[in-house]
């Protein structure tokens, strides 16, 4: 017994002394571990180095390229540009999605670039820049963007052109190729200003056409300035402007002239003053002629007429007239009213008989080459723009958005069309 007692003894403290051993190998193991966040330690030192001989190596130039990478419904006026600080662009490419470059300007301190034309609608642009700091260390950005589409945006057609010189009734007048519905919106981003000073109005026809005039014609001899900043505004709900346009056109002298049914003369004034009176056949008592304030909006020195167009049809529904040589043609309305020389009429009818279908005739010959007749001084005589006012016909007052009318309204009524 005591011999077993003796061994069970031994036997305790072999286990004692192995799980001290083992309790060592576990401390040991414990302190590997520790061993080995020194060494983790270690390699941050070097990742850290690493890292600061790399930013060492990293360029200090900052690119930016706008619009930002992914953009939709972009401007195709100023929204692409390229700009670079604390550096300078090396390289600048930018093209469409199929490959067409598009031409740019770098500023001449090497900071900023743009394109020098305008960018297409519906179309995306990839951008790809290049710049170096100081230290000569190459930086690079690459974006993309798509412009606004066309479903998506609008544009004004507006006469008149720039550069052009029209007659002192001649208003400024923009057709949008969307229904706008914020009005006022639009209109803010339009100005139509006056070398003479005069003030100028606009005026909503309808959802798609403003136009502008002072309260009286325009100053003979002035300058007229129209500035389209129609940019990304928003002219209905998720359609916006793209247009970014400077317009001038020049006034002429004054000339405004008179048309009277009755006595079947039109005396043409210049600065308030005749200076031409002819002989005139206007509408039959059966198709008279619009009286009021008209301008002259298009000159045809040959043009044809066809009654068909503007409603005159006989029985078998074809026009009861269609003129296909019709010369010295100046039209007055949309609806189809002229001032145009008559070469099948007789001399007579002229200053004595009016027989038209509501135009205003004067006397001419066939071919519009014989530069003596009344007609053909008239048309001569005449720019797009000079006022024709036309009285005692019997007719109503023509529609001021027939044509460019305007002036038909008091100055109250077209101040109270504008939105602003």
């Amino acid at each position: 017994m005591e011999k077993r007692v003796m061994t069970d003894s031994k036997r305790r403290r072999g286990l004692t002394v192995a799980s001290a051993l083992l309790g060592g190998v576990l401390v040991l193991t414990g302190c590997s571990s520790g061993g080995g966040a020194n060494a983790t330690g270690n390699g941050d030192t070097t990742q850290a180095k690493a890292d600061e001989a790399a930013a060492e190596k990293s360029s200090e130039a900052l690119i930016a390229i706008t619009p930002k990478d992914g953009t939709d419904n972009a401007s195709i006026n100023n929204s692409a540009a390229v700009k670079v600080a604390k550096g300078t662009l090396t390289d600048v490419s930018m093209m469409t999605e199929g490959g067409q470059a598009v031409a740019g300007e770098l500023s001449a301190d090497k900071t900023t670039w743009k394109p020098t034309a305008q960018l297409e609608r519906s179309t995306t642009y990839k951008v790809s820049a290049e710049a170096k700091d100081a230290k000569g260390r190459i930086a690079h950005e690459n974006a993309s963007f798509t412009t606004v589409s066309p479903a998506n945006s609008f544009i004004g057609n507006f006469t008149p052109e720039d550069g052009s010189t029209v007659g002192v009734g001649m208003p400024v007048s923009i057709n949008f190729d969307k229904a706008i519905t914020d009005k006022a919106a639009v209109q803010r981003g339009i100005t139509v200003t006056s070398s003479s000073g005069q003030t100028v109005v606009g005026h909503w026809f309808n959802a798609n056409r403003i136009d502008f005039r002072p309260e009286s014609y325009w100053t003979e001899n002035s300058t007229i300035t129209l500035k389209l900043a129609l940019d990304g505004v928003q002219g209905a709900s998720g359609v916006y402007g793209v247009q970014q346009k400077t317009v001038t056109f020049h006034i002429g002298r004054n000339q405004v002239s008179y048309v009277d049914a009755q006595t079947k003369q039109m005396k043409v004034t210049q600065d308030g003053k005749v200076v031409k009176s002819i002989p005139i056949s206007a509408g039959s008592p059966e198709n008279k002629t619009y009286q009021g304030i008209m301008v002259m909006s298009q000159k045809f020195t040959q043009t044809r007429m066809n009654g068909a167009t503007v409603g005159f049809t006989d029985d078998d529904g074809k026009g009861e007239y269609d003129i296909k040589d019709v010369p010295h043609a100046i039209r007055l309305t949309n609806s189809g009213t002229f001032l145009h020389g008559n070469y099948w009429g007789a001399k007579s009818i002229f200053g004595s008989v009016n027989t038209s279908h509501g135009c205003v005739g004067l006397s001419d010959t066939k071919g519009a080459k014989d530069p003596s007749t009344p007609a053909a001084w008239m048309y001569d005589n005449s720019i797009i723009g000079d006022v024709v006012v036309v009285r005692n016909t019997g007719d109503k007052t023509v529609a001021p958005d027939n044509g460019l009318n305007g002036w038909n309204m008091d100055w109250a009524q077209w101040k109270a069309g504008s939105a602003i």
